[in-house]
């Protein structure tokens, strides 16, 4: 039997028809690119994150010259966000990565960073909205990890 899945998500033709919210998110994102550790890739990515509060935190990618000793940009702030306001859910994350000719292009969540945010969905039993630029001023946005990570690994499995 083959199955199929369907990702669905909605396409924002420019970020100045964003709502305010998810617009002042990703600015957030672009403006964190700025900080990335890049030396090697030359790819900066910039998230912010939301949460219920209102308070925003920010993370970039940290690469080292050992790869798997880097983190992602979304880890980033997700873990920074989560160590300092450990009991306020996420509400939703925006990404956005600069190129190596620092032109703003798109950044999906890797499969690690829609784990760990699959698991914060499961902790506070809420999704989260997933605002992802796109390489042409288009704006993706996803209702979910579900969306990403139909398969994710969840606590009730252990």
């Amino acid at each position: 039997m083959i199955k199929k899945i369907t990702i669905e998500y909605k396409l924002i033709a420019s970020i100045d028809l964003l709502e305010e919210e998810d617009k002042n998110l990703l600015h957030k994102a672009m403006e964190a690119t700025n900080n990335a550790y890049s030396p090697y890739s030359k790819f900066n990515v910039g998230c912010a994150v939301l949460q219920a509060d209102g308070n925003i935190t920010t993370g970039t990618n940290q690469e080292n010259i050992a790869y798997p000793s880097g983190l992602c940009a979304e880890r980033v702030a997700i873990f920074s966000a989560s160590s300092l306001r450990p009991n306020v859910p996420i509400k939703s994350i925006a990404i956005v990565a600069k190129n190596r000719h620092k032109r703003f292009c798109e950044a999906m969540p890797c499969g690690a960073c829609l784990q760990v945010l699959s698991e914060y969905e499961q902790k506070f039993k809420q999704k989260i909205k997933i605002v992802a630029y796109s390489n042409n001023g288009t704006v993706l946005i996803f209702d979910g990890v579900n969306k990403l990570l139909p398969f994710a690994f969840a606590s009730e499995f252990v």
